[in-house]
C-alpha cells in the first residue's frame, strides 16, 4: 500500500505522526532516574489491541503530523530538558521516517540511549536494520495462544512473531545493564501484561523465555489492567483483575527462577487493590 495515497492499517500516512512527547515519568524506575524518560508516543498502532488503555492514539490515529527535522527538534529538546534516554513508543510502524529524524538529531548533539518501547510484533528485517542503533528494547510479549491473539489483537500469527523478535532483541543487546544511578544503559526489559482469566498465557510465556533467552531477564510484570477501548465486548476482558490474578502470575514468574523483577509500580497497585502484593 502506498501510504502517500491511503493510511494503511496503522492509521497514519507516510510522515511521522505524533501524539505527543513528555518527559515521563510513568515507565520503569531505570528509565526515568531524575530526569524522566523522553518519551515519544506516536499514533497509530501495526495491532489491533481491542483493550489498548492508549486506544485513541492507538486505533483512531489521533496525533499531528510532524516532518522528520521536527521530530529530530523533538528528540533535541528532550535531551535538552534533562532526559535520560530518548523512549520511542509504538515505533514499528514509523521505523524509516525515524531513523531520518534519529540521524538528524545525532549529528546535531544527541548523545542519549535509544529506547525501542514496542509489542514485539516486529519483522526481523527491522529488527536487524536497528542494530547498534537501538540501545534499549522495551518489549512486550501479549499473549501466547495464536486464538486469543487473533481475537483480541487481530493478529493470529503475533506469538510465533514476538518469540523470533524477542530472540532477536535479546542476541543484540543482552541482559540489562544500568549505570552506577541505577539508570538503564543498554539491555532488554520484558513487560507482560496479566490479564484477566490467565488468557494471556502468562506461564507458556515465563517457560519459553527461561528456555529461550534468560532467567536474567529484566521483568516488568504489569498488574493495573482496566477495560479500555473495546474489551467490554470480550468476557474476561471486561473486568479489572484481581489481586488474587496477579500474585498467581507472579508465583509461576519466580517459580521458575527469575529475580530481576522490577517493582516500580507495586504501590500504585497497593493502593488500587487496598492491600500488598504478597510475593
Amino acid at each position: 500500500m502506498d501510504r502517500n495515497r491511503k493510511p494503511g492499517f496503522c492509521q497514519v500516512s507516510w510522515r511521522p505522526k505524533v501524539a505527543g512527547y513528555e518527559a515521563h515519568f510513568g515507565e520503569e524506575a531505570c528509565l526515568v532516574g531524575e530526569g524522566g524518560s523522553g518519551a515519544i508516543f506516536f499514533s497509530g498502532c501495526n495491532l489491533a489491541c481491542v483493550f489498548c488503555q492508549t486506544y485513541e492514539i492507538s486505533r483512531l490515529g489521533a496525533g499531528e503530523e510532524v516532518s522528520p527535522e521536527r521530530l529530530a527538534e523533538i528528540m533535541l529538546e528532550l535531551k535538552n530538558s534533562g532526559c535520560h534516554n530518548i523512549n520511542l513508543v509504538s515505533p514499528t510502524h514509523q521505523i524509516r521516517q525515524i531513523l531520518e529524524a534519529l540521524e538528524i538529531a545525532i549529528s546535531r548533539g544527541l548523545d542519549l540511549p535509544i529506547v525501542y518501547n514496542t509489542g514485539s510484533y516486529e519483522a526481523l528485517e527491522t529488527l536487524k536494520a536497528l542494530e547498534g542503533i537501538v540501545d534499549i528494547y522495551l518489549a512486550d510479549f501479549k499473549v501466547w495462544d495464536e486464538e486469543v491473539a487473533a481475537k483480541i489483537l487481530e493478529a493470529r500469527d503475533y506469538p510465533e512473531v514476538a518469540q523470533a523478535a524477542l530472540k532477536e532483541m535479546y542476541r543484540q543487546v543482552g541482559n540489562l545493564v544500568c549505570d552506577e544511578k541505577g539508570l538503564a544503559r543498554k539491555g532488554l526489559i520484558l513487560r507482560h501484561l496479566v490479564l484477566p482469566g490467565g488468557i494471556a498465557g502468562t506461564k507458556e510465556i515465563f517457560e519459553f523465555v527461561k528456555k529461550e533467552l534468560s532467567q536474567e531477564i529484566y521483568i516488568n510484570l504489569m498488574g493495573h489492567y482496566h477495560p479500555e477501548g473495546e474489551a467490554f465486548k470480550y468476557p474476561p476482558l471486561d473486568r479489572p483483575l484481581t489481586r488474587e490474578e496477579f500474585e498467581e502470575a507472579l508465583r509461576l514468574v519466580k517459580a521458575f527462577g527469575f529475580t530481576r523483577l522490577d517493582k516500580t509500580h507495586w504501590p500504585l497497585l497497593a493502593l488500587l487493590w487496598g492491600e500488598e502484593i504478597r510475593e
